[in-house]
C-alpha cells in the first residue's frame, strides 16, 4: 500500500448515494482504510479495507474521525420520515454540521456533502433553506476543500417506497429533454453518478469551496 494512501470516513452509507459512494471508495486503491459511521452495522458489506463503527450521532466525538483525511457525508432523511421539521433539521443539519466540525478538528482536509439543487439559506422553502444553512456553516470551518453536491431528483432503487418519487422518476427522463439552459440543473440524475462524482472530486485535491450541480456531477462521474 502506498505511503500516501488515505483514510476516508463515510456517513450515510446505507442510503442511495452513500451506497454508490462506498462502492467507488472500495474500488479506489488510494484509500488504505474506509470507515463507516452509522447507527447500525451494514452486515452485507465486507472488505479488508473497510471498517465500521456504530455511533450515536447525538454524541459524536473528535476521536470518531481520528486519522481521517476525507469525509464523505451522504446523510439525509425526509420530513415525513423524521416526523417534524425540527427532527428533520436535527438529522439533516445538526448531525452533518457536528461531523464537519469534529472531523476538521481531527485534521480532515476535505469534506464532501450531498445537498440539494436550489439550496439557499435565504429561501422561503424550509427544505432548501436548511440545506443552504448547512452549506453556509460548513463553509466557515476552514477545510482545505469543501465540495457541495446539489442534485435534483435522484434516480435509483431505494429500499423504502416513496410514491411521489416513483411517479416523478417515471416522468423525469422525458422531462429532462425539455430542461434546457438554466433549467438543466433541475434534471434528474442517477444516484450512482453522484456517488462516483464525490470520490472523483476528492481525488482532484483542489483547494476551496466547490458547488457541483447537474453538469458538473455528470462530468465528474464520466
Amino acid at each position: 500500500m502506498s505511503a500516501s494512501a488515505k483514510t476516508a470516513v463515510l456517513l450515510g452509507a446505507s442510503g442511495l448515494v452513500g451506497g454508490y459512494c462506498l462502492q467507488t471508495l472500495l474500488a479506489d486503491s488510494r484509500y488504505a482504510r474506509i470507515l463507516l459511521l452509522g447507527r447500525r452495522e451494514l452486515v452485507a458489506v465486507r472488505h479488508p479495507r473497510l471498517g465500521q463503527k456504530v455511533v450515536d450521532f447525538d454524541a459524536l466525538t473528535q476521536s470518531d474521525f481520528a486519522g481521517a483525511d476525507e469525509v464523505f457525508c451522504a446523510m439525509g432523511t425526509t420530513i415525513r420520515k423524521a416526523g417534524s421539521q425540527q427532527d428533520f433539521r436535527h438529522v439533516d443539519v445538526d448531525y452533518p454540521l457536528a461531523a464537519a466540525r469534529l472531523s476538521q478538528q481531527a485534521g480532515a482536509k476535505q469534506f464532501l456533502s450531498v445537498s440539494s439543487v436550489a439550496a439557499n439559506s435565504a429561501a422561503k422553502n424550509f427544505y432548501l433553506k436548511t440545506k443552504g444553512e448547512l452549506e453556509q456553516e460548513i463553509g466557515k470551518l476552514g477545510f482545505k476543500a469543501f465540495h457541495i453536491f446539489r442534485p435534483s431528483l435522484l434516480l435509483g432503487k431505494r429500499e423504502e417506497f416513496r410514491l411521489g418519487e416513483r411517479v416523478a422518476m417515471a416522468a423525469m427522463p422525458l422531462l429532462n429533454f425539455a430542461m434546457l439552459g438554466g433549467l438543466r440543473r433541475y434534471r434528474a440524475i442517477s444516484a450512482e453518478s453522484v456517488g462516483k462524482a464525490m470520490v472523483v472530486a476528492a481525488r482532484q485535491e483542489r483547494s476551496g469551496i466547490f458547488i457541483h450541480e447537474y453538469e458538473q456531477i455528470i462530468a465528474l462521474a464520466a
